[in-house]
């Protein structure tokens, strides 16, 4: 059975999505180990030092992101992208705190590449989780919060067969069961871009998270780039 689709409706409206999923198992996380944590702190630096005051509307795969939100009714400067919000408080804070194994893992190939990288715990997941059109009624529970939220009708959600919302505009902002917690040993990890280059792209920012995940989280992984011509795995 598929654990991860995207619908036909979504691929018709943005033939230019290019998703690179990993179905991740009997992994480890926990604290950030010193290697990780060093290596993290170097990606950061060197990001700065590549950016050195560009604006990040400039760079091809966020205002790719951009633009995407736009076609679904979303104000990109209201609500950002993760990769986008994660350089932003990279480019204004100086550093980006550490949280956990998997979480560092992701968000120093997302800060990289410029591309959205979401660990989400299989274990409150029901069924496959498929990226399309909310129509409204399903249910987002967000971090720190008790009363779930309802997504907009026609906003790009991740959901699975239960009707949970999983993120919320698309690459905005995973729910509070989904994210990646100490006792996280299985995954769905995405990467995915709009970009021209998005497919190189995705490519190699799935074969650093496969590196880093062997290297640090242990685990087996199935893995695929996927996109109008093979829309789920």
């Amino acid at each position: 059975m598929p654990a991860f689709i995207y619908h036909p409706d979504l691929l018709a409206r943005f033939p230019s999505i290019c998703g690179g999923i990993i179905l991740a198992r009997n992994m480890q996380n926990g604290p950030t180990p010193d290697g990780l944590r060093a290596a993290y702190t170097a990606e950061q630096q060197a990001v700065l030092a590549r950016l050195d005051g560009q604006a990040l509307s400039e760079i091809p795969a966020l205002a790719a992101w951009r633009g995407a939100f736009r076609a679904f009714g979303v104000e990109p400067t209201q609500y950002r992208s993760a990769a986008e919000a994660l350089l932003r408080r990279l480019t204004k804070k100086g550093d980006i705190p550490s949280i956990n194994l998997l979480a560092d893992l992701g968000n120093l190939v997302s800060i990289r590449y410029a591309l959205p990288v979401a660990v989400l715990d299989t274990q409150a997941i029901q069924g496959a989780v498929t990226v399309r059109f909310a129509n409204g009624s399903e249910q987002f529970f967000p971090l720190g919060e008790s009363a779930p939220e309802h997504p907009e009708p026609g906003e790009v959600i991740f959901a699975d067969e239960a009707q949970r919302v999983i993120a919320r505009r698309w690459c905005w902002r995973q729910s509070a069961d989904s994210a990646a917690h100490p006792g996280t040993t299985a995954a769905i990890i995405t990467t995915e871009a709009h970009h021209t280059g998005a497919h190189a792209d995705v490519q190699a920012a799935l074969a650093d998270l496969l590196e880093l995940l062997n290297r640090y989280a242990g685990g087996s992984f199935t893995w695929d780039i996927l996109g109008p011509g093979r829309a789920f795995i």
